[in-house]
């Protein structure tokens, strides 16, 4: 009885064996890393079709379709639209709080750290103008009540800490005179409620010069604050 071996093919297996064993992620990612650049991919194509359509037109149908994926697969991801929805102001948030971040760590008086606080936020919701108007703006046909009123007290929360920071480092530094804790936390929700009213007038007012409001803004309140 003959065995005939194929030298070439065993060869060749023994190398993808190698291969396989030497670097094991580069077949394949593993689930979990998986699972983020998928969801990464619906958050992005997501975000375009909101910007583009409102959220009110898009589907969940519109979505995987633009991913050339099927409608059934998204659902493992996320259960709704409004989940799809959640997830994009979440990384939008976040993207807008790191560049206030930002330009609030460049500047050094607590003056400059306001207007750049200001000024940054007030810029950021310009360039998202049309996920703005959805979640705030006046369509009567998205549904406020739960998921984007969750979303904006997210967002109040995380600037009343950013817009804390700058005021304890004011204080501590003598820029600003010292406050108790109650009376800054009612500061703070004052003076971010002002800034929302710009908000809406910034964003929703595409030719509004923005500068002159700002610095008048950030002038206003170094000058009450002042120690």
């Amino acid at each position: 009885m003959f065995i005939f071996f194929d030298q070439k093919s065993f060869l060749v297996e023994k190398v993808l064996d190698l291969h396989r064993i030497m670097m094991p992620h580069s077949i394949s990612p593993n689930p979990s890393t998986r699972e983020k650049i998928i969801r990464k991919q619906i958050i992005c194509t997501a975000q375009k079709l909101f910007q583009k359509n409102g959220l009110h037109s898009v589907t969940m149908h519109d979505v995987a379709e633009a991913m050339g994926k099927a409608k059934s697969s998204l659902y493992y991801y996320y259960k709704s639209k409004e989940e799809i929805w959640d997830a994009v102001m979440d990384v939008e948030i976040s993207e807008i709080l790191d560049d206030i971040a930002y330009s609030v760590e460049k500047v050094h008086t607590a003056e400059q750290k306001i207007n750049a606080f200001c000024g940054t936020m007030l810029i950021s919701l310009r360039k998202r103008r049309a996920l703005y108007n959805i979640a705030y703006g006046p369509d009567k046909t998205v549904k406020r009540d739960k998921s984007t009123r969750g979303i904006r007290r997210r967002f109040v929360q995380q600037e009343s800490v950013l817009f804390n920071q700058i005021l304890n480092e004011g204080i501590k530094k003598g820029e600003i005179r010292p406050m108790n804790p109650k009376e800054q936390e009612i500061l703070v929700f004052v003076l971010l409620s002002g800034l929302k009213g710009l908000e809406k007038e910034t964003v929703l007012e595409e030719d509004y010069n923005l500068e002159p409001a700002i610095h008048t803004l950030s002038h206003m309140i170094i000058y009450g604050l002042k120690a």
